[in-house]
This record gives structure tokens, sequence and C-alpha cells, in this order.
């Protein structure tokens, strides 16, 4: 199974670790929550900037914004810190921050996302938001992985 990773596109690879993690703590999201958990790793896995963005000031910019523009700011916020949150809660400590700073930033930017956009959006980011914890606690089960370290996730 483990080829399949080194072999695999970008997706495959997300998804698999996804559902190891599933076996690790037992749990799984639903289906929307996984497919958007796959969508934000693949997303960001070549952001270079991602650890060097101040994350509340980008919060607190994204609420000065309006429409699309905040929504999507909104997102970005959330999705950020869900990975920071999940995937390196190490660099909370070093900021003098709880990883609940970053669960608590990007919960309530998913919330801020579900009060400006569509309604089909707004129930997808809204259940985001309830269900950010479980999302943190997968991530975390990802990264707490020995094949975490040893796969190949290839690029864009």
């Amino acid at each position: 199974m483990f080829e399949a990773f080194k072999n695999g596109t970008p997706m495959e690879v997300w998804q698999s670790l996804v559902q190891e993690a599933y076996e690790r703590t037992g749990r799984q999201l639903d289906e929307s929550s996984e497919a958007y958990l796959v969508f934000v790793l693949l997303r960001y896995q070549g952001d270079n900037l991602l650890l060097a963005r101040t994350q509340g000031m980008d919060w607190l910019q994204a609420l000065e914004l309006a429409g699309t523009a905040r929504a999507d700011a909104l997102r970005d916020v959330g999705d950020r810190c869900l990975l920071l949150a999940g995937l390196f809660p190490g660099l909370a400590e070093r900021r003098r921050v709880s990883v609940d700073y970053f669960i608590d930033v990007g919960r309530s930017a998913y919330f801020g996302v579900a009060d400006v956009t569509r309604q089909a959006y707004a129930a997808l980011y809204a259940q985001l938001a309830r269900s950010y914890r479980e999302l943190v606690r997968t991530l975390d089960a990802m990264r707490a992985a020995p094949k975490w370290h040893d796969a190949t996730i290839p690029p864009r």
C-alpha cells in the first residue's frame, strides 16, 4: 500500500493519508468534510508562506472586506489555521499562543464564510466550523504517522 503513496497523484496521496488517520483515531469525517480537507491539503502543499503569515491579522483584515472578497479571505484564514493547528502545532508554542488559538480563529473564519455565502456553501462552512476540532485531530493523526515522514508528496 505504501508504494501507492509514491506513485499516486497528489490527491490519491492525501486521501490515503487521511484514511490512514481514520484507522489511528477510530473516527471518520463525513464525506464532504473529508473531500474539503483533501482539497485544502492539495491547495496548500506548495505554499512556502504558510508558516510566515499572522492569522489573527489576516482574519481582522478579512473582516474589513465585503462580499466574495470577504468570504475568500475568511476561507483562506480558516484553511491555514486548520493546517497550522493540525500539522504544525509546534508553531503555536513558538508564537506563544495555544493550538486552541488557531482553532478558535479558524472556526470563527469558517462561521464568517457561512454568514456571507450562498446557502449551499453556508451549510458546508457551518459544518466545517462545527467539526473543526475533528478536522484538526485527523491532521494531527496524519502528522504523527511514521509513514508521513517517508511519503513522497508529488509536486502540483
